[in-house]
Order: structure tokens, then sequence, then C-alpha cells
């Protein structure tokens, strides 16, 4: 499987096409932070259980106004950063 990456619940479609590139794709969740490669995260939520300061080295991608397309661009390059 390949990395972990917690998307909002709102973000289906993010999900649906995370999923279909080989991601694990999981709902986010305060107490599972730390077990995420990358986090994604809407923007009516921009400081999401204070996600943006998380001390995890995981990146965190802003989804407003980004396609399910972008977003996956967005965690591979973050990725690639982080290694």
């Amino acid at each position: 499987m390949g990395p972990r990456v917690g998307v909002e619940d709102n973000l289906k479609p993010v999900k649906e096409y995370l999923s279909s590139k080989g991601y694990e794709v999981c709902s986010i969740r305060e107490d599972l932070l730390e077990n995420f490669d990358a986090l994604v995260i809407s923007g009516m939520s921009e400081n999401f259980l204070g996600v943006q300061d998380t001390e995890t080295g995981a990146p965190v991608i802003d989804a407003a106004g980004l396609s399910p397309k972008e977003i996956f661009s967005r965690i591979e390059d973050g990725l690639k950063r982080s290694r």
C-alpha cells in the first residue's frame, strides 16, 4: 500500500482520487495525526485541530480551490521533500 494520507471527511472526491492512485486514505483523527504521511484539510478548517501546527513533519495540504489531481501533485511534492 502507498503512503497513508489523512483526509477530512467532507473531501470525498479527494479521498476517492487518492485511493485510485494507491494511497491508503483515512479520515483525520486528532489522536492519530502522527500516523499520517500527509494531511489534506478543507479551507473551511484553516486550523483544523491545530493541524497546521503539528510537529509530525507530514505535509499539510489546504484543499481550497484545488482539484483532486492538484492535491495529489502537492502531496507527491511534499513527500519528496520530507524524505
